[in-house]
């Protein structure tokens, strides 16, 4: 029998009665036995429960829910029946009304004790669709051994292991329904082993599936993910190396794209391409950006992080120019793309790396009148120290991350400017995570 670690200690076997007091960032509930903090899978705030132990560490404990005493009114059945062990979700069983309304309040606490700044307004929540909203996804693909099937899907709850499920609640329906003929068409390759990961990435008209192939494909291979592509509707991709390796095998021609029908674009991607994930959110948040942003006929809009022009292309139909910055160029080339089928001749876009020095770059030598920042989850710290020289009376800031936008709402404060209003929208129900739109104007002494 394998020696005991010095150091090792036997869980307590019988489950503990707790009060639920909050939730934690990654929707756990939050409890305190003996003055130590224990994070409970499966709890609610307000609610008494009964719970195991799953860790203990020295300053917190980890644990699982064994019974529910005493529920929360916003506790709801989850719909999907892998909930407990998928990991893609952690709130289904909390109602959606007070999912994002917890949302809000990490915003609101974010900007006050990490930021230091209160928003003067706080902004309605933006609402969307609760089921199959998700057009983009990352699937993992793993054939087990010990169970004689091959997996797909997302990973387990607070583990590396592949969830063994049958259907996405919250994947776009095209391919939330069709897990297990996906899992059927790859066991029956030769090359079953080699398939990693499926990319999935949706758009109004079209469902691209882009597989992770960590070696050739035989042609009788490629023959059945043709055919499945064909029998199901979807563009079928091979992904041999990095985002650039993507390529098309059927049809022999395929286009994804979206629409903004409030203001005549349709704006075309590829699979590797980031999009919003959230379609009907996404058309919210950029009328929501536009009221705040206020741009006039005369003035000029500096875009910052545009991506490929989701934001861009919408203020151009308002502004007289737009300049839109983003550090990758391909998405540069898609966005200029997408304004040429679009029509829109009032913009301009450049690539260039938004986390350096910007002196040096021409379009950085101009006025703006209002910027929006779009930054990746790590913010827009550095850019937004550099902010000064552009003059800009007014800011609107859009998030996927309260505490870095929290962080950078204080440098802006420091910059001269004042937060006037603040609030979310709901990209991503039924998880932690959640996008945040705020306003700042230029303080006039």
């Amino acid at each position: 029998m394998p020696r005991r670690p010095r150091n090792f200690k036997l869980l307590p076997q019988e489950p503990v009665a707790a009060h639920v007091e909050s939730l934690s960032h990654d929707g756990r509930g939050v409890a305190h036995v003996n003055g130590k903090a224990v994070f409970i899978e499966g709890a609610l705030p307000g609610e008494q429960v009964l719970f195991t132990y799953v860790t203990q560490r020295k300053r917190y404990d980890e644990a699982r829910v064994e019974k529910i005493i005493e529920p929360s009114p916003d506790r709801v059945e989850p719909r999907c029946a892998h909930f407990n062990l998928c990991g893609g979700c952690s709130l289904q069983h909390l109602a959606p009304e007070a999912q994002i309304a917890a949302k809000q309040q990490v915003l609101l606490d974010g900007l006050k004790h990490i930021g230091g700044v209160e928003p003067g307004v706080v902004l309605a929540p933006l609402t969307g669709p609760h089921w199959g909203y998700r057009r983009r996804a990352r699937l993992g693909v793993k054939f087990v051994i010990k169970k004689d099937r091959l997996l797909i899907g997302f990973r387990e709850k607070l583990s590396s292991l592949l969830a063994d499920i049958d259907r996405c609640e919250v994947l776009h329906p095209a391919v939330g329904r069709l897990l297990p003929a996906l899992r059927e068409l790859i066991a029956g390759l030769e090359a079953y082993n080699c398939i990693p990961q499926i990319e999935v990435a949706a758009g109004d008209e079209a469902t691209a599936l882009v597989f992770r192939n960590l070696a050739p494909l035989g042609a009788a291979d490629l023959e059945k993910l043709q055919a499945f592509g064909e029998a199901h509707g979807i563009q079928i991709y091979l992904q041999p190396a990095g985002p650039e390796s993507v390529t098309l095998i059927w049809p022999e021609a395929a286009t994804l794209s979206y629409r903004l029908p409030k203001y005549n674009l349709e704006l075309f991607f590829t699979p590797a391409d980031f999009v919003q994930i959230n379609a009907e959110i996404n058309r919210a948040m950029i009328e929501r950006v536009l009221d705040l942003l206020n741009p006039q006929a005369h003035e000029r809009v500096l875009d910052l992080f545009c991506g490929l022009g989701n934001f861009t292309l919408p203020l151009a139909r308002h502004a007289a120019h737009v300049t839109g910055v983003e550090g990758e160029a391909k998405l540069v080339q898609r966005a200029q793309d997408n304004a040429q089928r679009n029509g829109i001749h009032n913009v301009e876009f450049h690539a260039a790396d938004l986390s350096q020095d910007l002196s040096g770059q021409p379009w950085a030598k101009q006025r703006f009148d209002k910027i929006l920042l779009d930054p990746p989850r790590t913010g827009a710290l550095e850019v937004i120290k550099q902010l000064s020289t552009f003059d800009a009376a007014r800011i609107v800031y859009v998030s996927c991350s309260p505490a870095t936008l929290a962080r950078d709402a204080r440098e802006l404060v420091a910059c001269g400017y004042r937060l006037m209003s603040a609030g979310v929208a709901d990209m991503f129900p039924h998880t932690t995570h959640v996008e945040s739109i705020a306003l700042f104007e230029r303080c006039v002494y």
